[in-house]
């Protein structure tokens, strides 16, 4: 039995929200491109629910079969089956928009050719592709006593077939090569293409020539990605970096947690299979569609270079803030006010800007940041170089264990390190995935900081897909939290006190329940009380169960919340005044916002952190107050405008779907903060060119 009636199954949230991705693709007014990206950001979002979520399930599922989940009072076994039918379903609906989609695709001779539709000179090409390109490289064996079942890599295809030889029915594999463009476009110019690994399936006969083939199709194993690190065995002299190399390397060796074949279903085959990779049946998933989407990312590149990019969105150029001269110097600005910046919509070059300007100005002393994830040939990493050139102090808490990006972390720590910064990495117990820079500066009045707290990561290429927060202050209060911050991480101490910033494991979740129970006290006395939450996840129990004591207590909670949702709201006693809407777009929404209250009294923060345990109980994360009250209207406008989008909004409903606001005023958030980033940057630049105008005339009549 669930403990709380209100609440839903995690994984089961997880699902519904990728589910959203896949309407995406689905939709018809969507951008045909941007339609074939969704789809693989469906596929991608599965690989990485299946390695991580699955894979921690799975491991619990050995090691405490009998522990119940809180929101939905599923055992880790039950959950496992319940997801395992709802991603078959998935499948399925995959299988069609891909089929849709290929359909469009074919009127614009951009489509992969099935075998049945090549011309006659197409088959010709790829006959001739494949004995000079690709069959010198396959490496095919088959399974029998002298040839055991080979490891298969985690993501990596295979061709599988069932073959008879003298009568006795064995077993082929051939791994796809990783050597080869996987996309083999036709020599016509066209734009039409086949796959290697469908190549290589439909040729499957000439590689193994002697038998008669029974069954072929080609699979991909997904494998356990949750590495779980053991401080304890790490060396005394080794190096926490080597200890993390080593460990990455196990990470395609872990148990496999699923299984994808293609086209078609063979009964001995899965059985053999499964047997071999200790799979239940229930764990093989069959995908008429490509099994892995992936290529489609490099399709939609070539589309642009082939002259067909007015099939994606329109193109948006992030804008200049209204906060922010660039043609000046950025830091004087800052000294004197507050910069409140929204990726995509505003230019992550004004923060780039102040991190270059930084590491050349005389006065600046040091700059200590905490990074999560970090862009290919990251801009930042360069800046705190030459910071360092510069005779600054750099300092930098790098997490290692981003998952998925602990390689690229790893070789930047080194980088810095080799240039002469500091280096400290997260702790044992708890990632530090919080978002702060600080810049500290000589003046005549003493040491001045200049501190940066965001929403998301310190990364040029998702500030361009991602939405997300940047505040840029010289308030004292902040700045001194800020130091402390730095010191307390240095001494590994995560259980600091702060006087403005709330910082995960200590005080973020006190605070916010805090927070809450006052708007509960307002309700009670019968005065006016609010609740506005803006993130990606909802999962902590302490959190959702005071939400709905808020909504008993009569307090409105609004939520936009993209992601995993375990609250059900409007359920009657419980969370009838709960209200969550979801939007899935052009852009990822990133940005976490809290807001508390009404009127002039109304508290309102950014953070780091979304309302999951992992983030307030096992992370270090910072919630930043916004106190200016023009940066404070900017961001309850920008939530008022996420929770009317009737276009791209869905609202929660109790029984844990999506359903369309139902009011028709064809509002996209999105959109709308687009136009208004370009309004706004257009009327600060005419104000500018007049003020501009105004001086030279004065110069002008008195002849200077």
């Amino acid at each position: 039995m669930r403990e709380y009636p209100f609440t839903q199954d995690r994984e089961l949230s997880w699902l519904k929200f990728n589910e959203r991705v896949l309407e995406e693709a689905a939709d018809p007014d969507v951008p045909l491109l941007e339609r074939l990206k969704f789809l693989a950001i469906f596929g991608s979002n599965l690989d990485e629910f299946y390695m991580v979520r699955c894979g921690s399930l799975y491991d619990m599922s050995l090691v405490d079969k009998d522990h119940h989940d809180k929101r939905s009072g599923l055992t880790p076994t039950e959950q496992l089956h319940a997801i395992f039918h709802t991603t078959h379903t998935l499948y399925k609906k995959k299988d069609a928009v891909t089929k849709e989609i290929e359909h469009t695709m074919r009127d614009i001779h951009l489509c992969r050719v099935h075998k049945k539709d090549l011309t006659k000179k197409q088959s010709k090409f790829l006959y001739a592709y494949f004995e000079e390109h690709v069959l010198p490289v396959l490496s095919p064996q088959i399974i029998d006593l002298q040839h055991p079942f080979p490891h298969l890599l985690n993501k990596q295809q295979y061709i599988f077939v069932r073959m008879k030889e003298n009568d006795q029915v064995i077993y082929g594999i051939v791994p796809v090569p990783t050597v080869i463009d996987r996309i083999i476009y036709f020599e016509d110019g066209s734009g039409n293409y086949a796959l290697l690994e469908q190549l290589i399936y439909y040729m499957v006969k000439s590689i193994f020539p002697k038998n008669e083939i029974l069954y072929k199709t080609i699979i991909r194993v997904t494998r356990n990605a949750d590495i779980n690190l053991n401080m304890k065995e790490i060396d005394v002299d080794e190096d926490y970096r080597h200890y993390m190399k080593k460990i990455l390397k196990k990470r395609d060796r872990l148990s496999p947690i699923r299984l994808e074949l293609y086209k078609e279903a063979d009964e001995d085959s899965i059985q053999f299979l499964c047997k071999n990779l200790h799979l239940e049946t229930e764990q093989a998933f069959l995908s008429k569609s490509t099994l892995d989407m992936d290529y489609l990312f490099a399709l939609t590149d070539h589309a642009e270079k082939v002259h067909l990019g007015y099939l994606s969105y329109p193109p948006f150029k992030a804008q200049e803030s209204i906060y922010v001269d660039r043609d000046r110097k950025i830091i004087p600005q800052i000294l004197n006010h507050d910069v409140l910046l929204l990726y995509p919509y505003q230019n992550i070059d004004i923060f780039l800007d102040l991190l270059k300007e930084a590491a050349n100005d005389p006065d600046v002393i040091s700059i200590k940041m905490t990074i999560y994830r970090l862009a290919k040939n990251s801009r930042i990493i360069h800046y705190l170089i030459e910071a360092l050139e510069n005779g600054k102090e750099v300092s930098v808490l790098m997490e290692l264990r981003a998952r998925f990006d602990e390689k690229r972390n790893i070789e930047a720590a080194e980088v810095i390190e080799n240039a002469g910064g500091r280096v400290q990495y997260g702790f044992e117990e708890y990632k530090v995935h919080s978002k702060v820079c600080m810049i500290s500066r000589k003046s005549k009045h003493g040491i001045q900081h200049i501190t940066q707290i965001g929403t998301g990561n310190y990364n040029e290429k998702t500030s361009h897909q991602y939405t997300d927060y940047s505040f840029i202050t010289a308030r004292p209060d902040i700045g001194e939290d800020a130091m402390h911050f730095f010191n307390n991480m240095a001494l590994g101490n995560t259980k600091g006190s702060y006087n403005r910033l709330l910082v995960s494991p200590v005080s973020l979740k006190s605070h916010v329940l805090e927070m809450m129970d006052k708007e509960i006290t307002k309700a009670e006395n019968n005065e006016p009380a609010q609740i506005l939450l803006k993130m990606n996840s909802v999962t902590d129990v302490d959190l959702i169960k005071k939400i709905s004591d808020a909504s008993q207590a009569g307090v409105p909670v609004k939520m936009v919340v993209r992601g995993i949702c375990c609250i059900v709201p409007g359920l009657p006693n419980y969370t009838e005044k709960v209200e969550v809407h979801s939007i899935v777009g052009r852009y990822l929404e990133h940005a976490r916002i809290y807001a508390f209250g009404v009127g002039n009294e109304q508290k309102v923060y950014i953070s780091s952190a979304d309302f999951m345990t992992r983030n307030t109980e096992k992370r270090v994360e910072v919630a930043c107050p916004i106190d200016e009250p023009k940066l404070k209207q900017d961001i309850l406008d920008y939530f008022k405008d996420q929770f009317k989008d009737d276009v791209k909004g869905r609202v929660l409903q109790k029984d844990g779907t999506y359903t369309k606001l139902d009011t028709e005023t064809l509002f996209d958030s999105q959109n709308y903060a687009m136009k208004k980033a370009e309004e706004l940057a257009l009327n600060k630049k005419v104000k500018e060119e007049k003020k501009s105008g105004i001086f030279k005339f004065i110069d002008r009549i008195l002849g200077r």
